[in-house]
């Protein structure tokens, strides 16, 4: 696909974000397709996590990037049970966990009690701003972020695949819904342990991966 002909000096763009890129590489990658500096995107993607980003170009739009930020998103995640990781995702330092692989029953019913709205910790590693600075950046300069319980709702959580030790679920959700620090929240409801191993979004809003572009890397 012809990226010049595909994206233009304004406008919203569904982009296909591989692993990898940061979103504020994405980012940087229109900038020198449409040679806009006002560009930002609506919803961090971590670098190994891959999905729709969506993008938005020129003043009108930008302006408008609260609108998307507060929208529902659908993910499908494999969860690595039987071990923890700080970070709460495969990047981070990985703790094995002793314990004994729970049955499929038990771990659908775990995902299921998830299916509510509640309280969530956002993970100490996350994107979330402390006092000007992203929680991660302080986490990793060994200082514990100040994190307050965030209230968020899972609308739906289906179990697509369970075969020890991998997890895979789809989940809809609401904004402000870290879903590492869900996948850890599963592991401990099943005794074992689990970090997120991989993520893809796959719908924000009424926006869907299928519809978005994909941008070579150069």
């Amino acid at each position: 696909m012809d990226e010049m002909n595909t994206i233009k000096d304004h406008g919203l763009y569904l982009v296909n974000k591989p692993a990898g890129p940061t979103s504020h590489d994405m980012v940087d990658r229109v900038r020198k397709i449409t040679g806009e500096r006002r560009v930002g995107h609506a919803g961090t993607l971590d670098p190994f996590a891959e999905g729709l980003l969506i993008i938005l170009v020129g003043r009108e739009w930008t302006r408008r990037q609260s609108e998307f930020l507060h929208m529902n998103k659908t993910y499908e995640a494999t969860l690595f049970l039987g071990a923890q990781s700080d970070t709460q995702d495969r990047t981070g330092t990985i703790t094995p966990q002793e314990c004994t692989p729970p049955s499929f029953l038990e771990v659908q019913r775990a995902c299921e009690s998830f299916i509510k709205t509640y309280d969530q910790m956002p993970s100490a590693f996350s994107a979330k701003k402390i006092g000007g600075k992203k929680a991660y950046e302080l986490a990793r300069q060994g200082i514990t972020p100040d994190l307050k319980p965030q209230t968020i709702t899972i609308h739906s959580l289906e179990l697509l695949n369970y075969t020890w030790p991998r997890l895979t679920i789809r989940t809809h959700v609401s904004s402000g819904t870290y879903i590492r620090a869900l996948a850890s929240d599963i592991g401990n409801t099943l005794g074992c342990g689990a970090y997120l191993e991989s993520l893809k979004r796959t719908v924000i809003g009424s926006y869907k991966l299928e519809d978005a572009i994909t941008l070579e890397q150069k």
